[in-house]
């Protein structure tokens, strides 16, 4: 049992490396022992370019890796959440389990975000009579059913609810006429845009997850003006938001495609929901990213907004790195919203070493322990200033027209986190 792993580089796909789980540990339902070696023509061509590596720090060689469990850039290009949920019903795998990760790979890693993908789990595309497409508002009458609904018009292709998360999400395609498809079932030259389209969790009943997924474009505006990296605003219609992809880029006609890596893979975390504390990402991002110092910045914003705004869902899978040719950095953010109201009760998932919960994280301490990049002084003196610019937040939200229940909710919250800042000051 094997697959192939392909990487879009310098403008197509090609076959990058072979990846082959140990049967026994398939038959035994241990931790899933593994090999994986670089194609040998992908390696005599790519020797010494760090940018042919399927992730950062993997060189690309000759060498037989062996690992005692996935790698985690492998399980990033497996369904999980609500896609994980879709495909064992479309496979009609009634029980799960590690013996069935093999078969989620090989079917639902045909077209997985980043520049990665399974070479088996890619599939033609549709008959010609169903090359129309949908319109939007198509999208927005089947929500609940979207699947099945764009699987009827021929839309039913590997990778159209492979996204991770716990949220039904699809990965679209907008052809020049305004007409949706999976993506995966419609030519490079006939796309206009790439989209993730994202539907509330759990029912559609459930007022607090509606109020959730409606807040997410908001939030994305507010994190924008607070000078976190973003990418274009999103667009929320009739209980569906509509995320432009930043993965996908398409100029002069041509569609480029960038790596991305969860900092979970970047990392070498395994497993799908491990708490990792930020001291770890800093440390694998300080070693991975072309500008250090910009990224750590860049993380530490993000950390002190997901902490005033309570986005309580910031596991390592809910950020990564982006890879443009020879530049490796922080992703614009994503699933930046108001978790804190999500009626699962999600608790802070990432937090520093000696961060207690329900306490303010020791700023102070921070800055000096990133001293391997960044200036403590100087960094504790920013994060001081941070302090006045957290407590404009309120005003922001109501600029940015997050519902008023979640601004009153969190008022006295983020003013606690601004004294938190304050005290980093020398």
């Amino acid at each position: 049992m094997n697959c192939h792993i392909e990487i879009y580089l310098n403008g197509r796909w090609q076959t990058a490396a072979i990846f082959e789980p140990y049967p026994t540990s398939l038959e035994k339902g241990t931790e899933g022992a593994c090999r994986l070696e670089y194609d040998v023509d992908y390696a005599v061509n790519n020797l010494g370019n760090r940018k042919a590596e399927l992730v950062p720090g993997l060189s690309v060689g000759f060498e037989l890796f062996r690992f005692e469990s996935w790698p985690p850039f492998v399980i990033d290009l497996l369904p999980s959440g609500a896609g994980r949920r879709a495909w064992l019903r479309r496979m009609q795998i009634a029980n799960d389990g590690l013996q069935v990760e093999w078969h989620l790979l090989i079917k639902g890693g045909g077209n997985p975000i980043g520049h990665l993908r399974i070479t088996e789990a890619v599939l033609p595309p549709p008959p010609d009579q169903f090359k129309i497409g949908f319109p939007r508002i198509d999208i927005l009458e089947q929500r609940e059913n979207f699947l099945e609904y764009a699987a009827e018009r021929g839309a039913h292709v590997a990778g159209g609810s492979s996204v991770q998360g716990e949220a039904p999400k699809y990965l679209l395609v907008e052809d020049n006429a305004g007409m949706f498809h999976i993506e995966g079932s419609l030519p490079d030259d006939q796309i206009s845009k790439f989209w993730l389209v994202k539907f509330p969790r759990g029912k559609r009943t459930d007022e607090r997850n509606q109020q959730v997924l409606k807040n997410e474009a908001p939030y994305q505006e507010v994190a924008r003006r607070f000078g976190i990296r973003t990418g274009e605003p999103l667009e929320y219609q009739n209980e569906v938001l509509f995320i432009p992809r930043f993965d996908r880029v398409i100029e002069n006609g041509a569609v480029f495609r960038h790596g991305m890596h969860s900092l979970y893979a970047l990392a070498n975390i395994p497993g799908f929901g491990a708490s990792v504390p930020h001291d770890v990402y800093c440390q694998s991002l300080a070693k991975s990213v072309t500008e250090p110092a910009t990224e750590l910045r860049e993380y530490l914003l993000r950390d002190i907004l997901n902490l005033a705004l309570r986005n309580t869902d910031n596991h390592g899978r809910n950020s990564a790195v982006l890879r443009r040719d020879d530049q490796i950095s922080l992703s614009p953010l994503f699933d930046f919203a108001p978790m804190f109201l999500d009626p699962e009760g999600i608790n802070r998932v990432s937090r520093w070493d000696d961060e207690r919960p329900g306490s303010q994280p020791e700023w102070g301490t921070i800055c000096e322990k990133l001293n391997y990049v960044l200036d403590p002084l100087k960094t504790r003196t920013w994060i001081a200033t941070l302090g006045e610019k957290v407590k404009a937040l309120p005003d922001i939200m109501r600029d940015c027209n997050v519902d008023d229940e979640i601004i009153e909710r969190l008022a006295r919250w983020i003013d606690e986190v601004a004294r938190g800042l304050e005290s980093a000051k020398p």
